[in-house]
């Protein structure tokens, strides 16, 4: 089964491009990019090339008090239509890499569209979301918190370039550690429409727990998990709240080894990975009465080592009928 969400720290990319935005307000398309700053990184988290400028967004530069940049200071400077094309060239081929991907990835299609282009980007990683599966030992997960962890000098945070430098800086240290820990990264696919009047737009970067539980399963369900055998691809399984590891890296596994991902817990649920044994609530307790075997995330991820191969969904013909005729009324 081709892999498109996620993918071992332990394989290499096409680099990163790790990038961060200032912006006048919270909704893309509506606030606009005051400042941009784009970093170019190798697989192995090195800067290979840079872009950085302040833009006059034609607005009111909103939030001063947050990044600085007051409205006399923009007057004059680029607009986004003139670096787009260095942004472009910068992006092209490699993952976009931000820390709430999210934010930052919606405003600058957002700000793509409005000249009418087109970002280069098919995947992105959130450095949060990585930071989350590293198991480190902060209080938060907040970009400032993250380089005190690592031992990095933030010299002014909310600033678009230093932010930009500061992120890179925590990405090499954390690629290391998920490659010592076998860990996956988050890179998540994006796509984009052309139109039949030539009009490019991003589709949304939608979380991934809420595009797997509506993605087609390739395999039958086979049924039931029983302990002691093997996983089945086509098996349903059920992610309960009390796991260690988070939700999207656990769905990664399970789209990649062939299994399917359900939000909810029926008769036809294969398994839920729960970490209590005694679940009092929650995904866990309704697969306890629904007689569905509980699967802590540690012995679920072994499993995942030896799935064995499913009933291709187009394989599957009953040939229980053939030859006998049937009246329709």
């Amino acid at each position: 089964m081709t892999r498109t969400w996620g993918r071992p720290a332990s394989e290499d990319g096409a680099g990163w491009a790790v990038v961060d935005v200032e912006t006048s307000g919270f909704r893309p398309g509506q606030a606009r990019i005051v400042s941009v700053a784009a970093l170019a990184l190798g697989d192995d988290g090195n800067v290979e090339h840079s872009l950085y400028s302040l833009l006059n967004p034609g607005v009111d530069p909103g939030p001063t008090h947050v990044h600085g940049l007051t409205a006399a200071m923009l007057e004059g400077q680029p607009t986004f239509a003139d670096v787009i094309d260095h942004l472009v060239e910068l992006l092209a081929g490699r993952t976009l890499v931000a820390h709430n991907v999210g934010f930052d990835y919606s405003f600058l299609v957002a700000e793509a569209e409005l000249v009418n282009r087109e970002l280069p980007t098919d995947s992105v990683m959130c450095t949060v979301e990585l930071a989350r599966r590293l198991d480190l030992d902060v209080e938060n997960l907040r970009l400032e918190t993250l380089a005190a962890h690592w031992g990095i000098s933030q010299m002014r945070p909310h600033d678009a370039l230093d932010d930009a430098l500061v992120l890179a800086q925590i990405l090499k240290p954390a690629l290391v550690r998920a490659r010592e820990r076998k860990v996956w990264l988050p890179v998540h696919p994006v796509t984009r429409r052309r139109w039949p009047n030539g009009f490019v737009t991003h589709d949304e970067l939608r979380p991934l727990k809420a595009v797997a539980s509506r993605l087609p399963c390739t395999y039958l369900n086979p049924g039931r998990f029983v302990a002691g055998r093997p996983l089945v691809q086509g098996m349903r399984v059920a992610l309960s709240a009390e796991v260690k590891r988070t939700h999207e890296e656990l769905i990664e596994r399970i789209l990649h080894a062939g299994l399917a991902y359900t939000d909810a817990v029926d008769s036809e649920t294969s398994l839920v990975v729960c970490n209590d044994p005694r679940p009092a609530q929650g995904k866990g307790y309704h697969g306890t009465e629904l007689g569905v075997p509980l699967v802590n995330d540690a012995d679920f991820m072994r499993c995942l080592d030896a799935v064995v191969g499913g009933t291709g969904i187009e394989e599957f013909t009953d040939t229980s009928l053939a030859g006998d005729q049937f009246a329709l009324f």
